[in-house]
């Protein structure tokens, strides 16, 4: 389980997605246990930087997710640069990133309060879109960043540098830049490896590769990658499964590692990753965990 602690958080922020009614409104019955055990806490919707500002004014110090995976990348964009711990309770279609099934979190909450639980720390992405001499935009990823093919079925030609060193050329349907996090969601569905989840590597794998390198790279801790798109119609960005950036032939995009990370809080013993993750594979042979 690792090192526990017996120091209560201050305040707990029970959050949940505003398209999700049904966790919306699952978020005050959690509230009012909480509440129940002696704890501060009162809920919220997850809307970014609003929702990051009110989580610093109310001093919180614990964030409790309500919902699927999606939902989980949401609320880590929000806690990694507060560097706010954070746990799930499953209300959506998917929970691979989830801690608690939705029969279960109150038998297990009260462990907050005895300090029984342990932190695991995930690296996220720093994602910088760049055209020129101008940033785009940037994004902190939890799974993965991706240039591919747009709407035209036509591949993508990428050149790949590491650590400012050309590395490569793909010809494919697009490259994925993921986080050990990330290797059990697109990049599995893709064919790429397992990475042990607190690891701090990058994985770069390209999807429908043609007639060019098709093997997945793990990359030393510390690498860095720039991806530049040299032809492809309609070619886009996407970060963590947000709507996707158009972008333009000679546009590069910069990965490495965030300074930010994730602490997930967690019941469980560290071997329930890899039970979990084969568990949803043998029930779902054609298709990669979520997250």
């Amino acid at each position: 389980m690792g090192e526990t602690r017996a120091s209560k958080f201050k305040h707990v922020a029970v959050l949940a997605s505003a398209s999700n009614a049904q966790a919306v409104s699952l978020c005050e019955d959690v509230v009012r246990f909480l509440q129940g055990l002696g704890l501060a806490a009162d809920s919220g919707l997850l809307q970014g930087q609003a929702t990051q500002q009110q989580l610093k004014e109310k001093g919180s110090d614990l964030v409790i997710a309500l919902g699927g995976d999606g939902t989980m990348l949401r609320a880590g964009q929000v806690c990694a640069p507060l560097s706010i711990p954070l746990i799930g309770i499953n209300h959506g279609n998917f929970g691979f990133l989830i801690e608690l099934g939705p029969d279960e979190w109150q038998q297990q909450l009260p462990r907050l309060v005895s300090g029984d639980y342990s932190m695991e720390k995930r690296m996220l992405l720093q994602v910088d879109l760049r055209r020129g001499d101008t940033v785009v935009g940037s994004w902190h990823a939890l799974n993965e960043a991706m240039v591919g093919r747009g709407r035209v079925v036509r591949p993508v030609h990428l050149s790949a540098s590491l650590d400012g060193h050309p590395l490569t050329t793909y010809v494919s349907d697009g490259l994925i830049i993921s986080t050990p996090t990330g290797s059990t969601a697109y990049a599995l569905a893709a064919g790429g490896p397992i990475l042990p989840p607190t690891l701090r590597n990058l994985l770069l794998l390209p999807v429908a590769p043609h007639l060019s390198v098709d093997r997945a790279i793990v990359l030393a801790e510390g690498a860095s990658i720039t991806v530049e798109l040299e032809r492809g119609d309609e070619a886009v960005l996407s970060v963590d499964g947000q709507p996707p950036e158009a972008m333009q032939i000679g546009d590069r995009v910069d990965v490495r590692a965030s300074e930010h990370s994730l602490h997930f809080l967690r019941f469980r013993e560290a071997s329930y990753f890899y039970q979990r993750l084969l568990s949803l594979m043998a029930n779902n042979p054609s298709t990669g965990a979520a997250a």
